[in-house]
């Protein structure tokens, strides 16, 4: 069943703002970027007979979203696996509308993080109960920062990475930024200095923020939100604009265990998963949306979704091969500024599903000449620690 095509993404949206200073809550964010998502695809709130939410918006939103969408769907969703949320609901969908529980499914996000001055990366991670965070690592102090940095440490000392080869993707999707008016606007708003392209050695003597990572390395914070909508084929075929094909998907979680490498990720299974589903190889991809909370994050997904061998990732990434005007070194990564230099409101999984839509609906500010395939690939929760990993594979007609 390779290929096969039984649901697409027909609209998307992002909101524009990575600044709200309180003007609008998270709801309202979700609600603005639907009816555009719908808009972008020829619909309307009628059509919506699925809706897949991650709870950001309030607690119990399997109560609450769809009578604030003012929509009765036949199925409702609200799988929260942090960061990759957004594609394991993809894959949900798509499963749904294959199964004939749906049509068209819409998937929505929205966060003020930036505004509430939400402390992501170096807050504590524990939430006072008896969970294995709490238990094992949160009594010791360790914020989500310190824990990437470990990661980083790690495969340095056991694969010999260095800063510079780091910075390589740091170095990338500014450069991406800069041709994203968005992300410009969202680097302006969030106050950031000498904002320009960057180089290895900007990066490399920003100041650390967790050793080794650097300020040029960490996500910023901001606030955002977005809206895709997924239709069954019939639909699809009828919308305003081309179909992007969900090809693959694949879905699976990591945690510490006795024994375990720190530095491979859960992308290990849902990636050879996703692929196999799409029947295609890594070195097809044209574009790679990977989430990118630090520079740590990326080389590893990487490596683990078979880019190339596991502790080669540095020297892979070297010499600016992730630029978007490099389509034979390939792929592209976060053409759209990723969370390194465009926006990161908490959980980013839905803003690799928008761009790579948009990249291949020619649509992409840095976009790739020809550009048919694309990896979109969440990390959710920490990821030296416990975490889920979704990776959905698309492709255009």
């Amino acid at each position: 069943m390779a290929r096969e095509r039984s649901a697409a993404i027909v609209g998307i949206h992002e909101y524009p703002s990575r600044d709200v200073e309180g003007t609008v809550s998270p709801l309202q964010i979700k609600a603005e970027c639907a009816a555009k998502a719908l808009a972008d695809a020829g619909l309307a709130w009628r059509d919506v007979d699925a809706v897949y939410d991650a709870s950001e918006g309030g607690p119990m939103s399997g109560l609450s979203i769809c009578e604030y969408f003012g929509v009765k769907p036949n199925v409702i969703d609200t799988t929260n696996v942090g960061g990759s949320s957004y594609e394991y609901h993809a894959a949900h969908a798509r499963r749904d509308i294959a199964a004939g529980k749906a049509r068209v499914a819409l998937l929505t996000y929205g966060s003020t993080a930036h505004s509430n001055a939400f402390a992501i990366g170096v807050g504590g991670r524990g939430g006072g109960g008896v969970g294995p965070a709490d238990n094992m690592e949160s009594f010791t102090g360790m914020t989500l920062v310190a824990n990437y940095a470990m990661v980083a440490r790690r495969h340095m000392h056991q694969y010999g990475t260095t800063s510079e080869q780091l910075a390589e993707i740091s170095v990338a999707t500014r450069l991406h930024a800069m041709r994203n008016p968005e992300a410009v606007a969202a680097m302006t708003a969030l106050e950031f200095l000498d904002i320009r392209e960057t180089t290895i050695a900007d990066v490399v003597n920003s100041r650390v923020i967790a050793d080794p990572l650097h300020l040029l390395e960490c996500c910023m914070i901001s606030d955002g939100g977005g809206a895709v909508v997924i239709a069954a084929p019939e639909v699809a075929r009828d919308c305003a604009k081309p179909p992007v094909w969900i090809l693959g998907t694949g879905e699976a979680t990591k945690y510490p265990e006795n024994g375990g490498d720190i530095t491979v990720s859960a992308a290990t299974q849902s990636g050879p998963a996703a692929f196999a589903e799409a029947g295609v190889r890594p070195s097809e991809i044209d574009i790679a949306m990977i989430y990118d909370s630090f520079s740590i994050t990326v080389l590893t997904i990487l490596e683990d979704l078979g880019f190339c061998p596991k502790g080669e990732g540095g020297r892979w990434v070297a010499g600016g091969r992730l630029r978007f005007d490099r389509p034979k070194d390939g792929p592209a990564l976060n053409t759209d500024g990723g969370g390194l230099s465009s926006n990161h409101p908490g959980m980013r999984g839905i803003f690799l599903l928008i761009e790579a839509a948009r990249q291949l609906r020619g649509e992409s500010c840095s976009q790739v000449n020809g550009a048919k395939l694309a990896v979109a690939h969440g990390n959710g929760g920490m990821l030296g620690s416990r975490h889920c990993a979704g990776t959905v594979v698309l492709g255009r007609n």
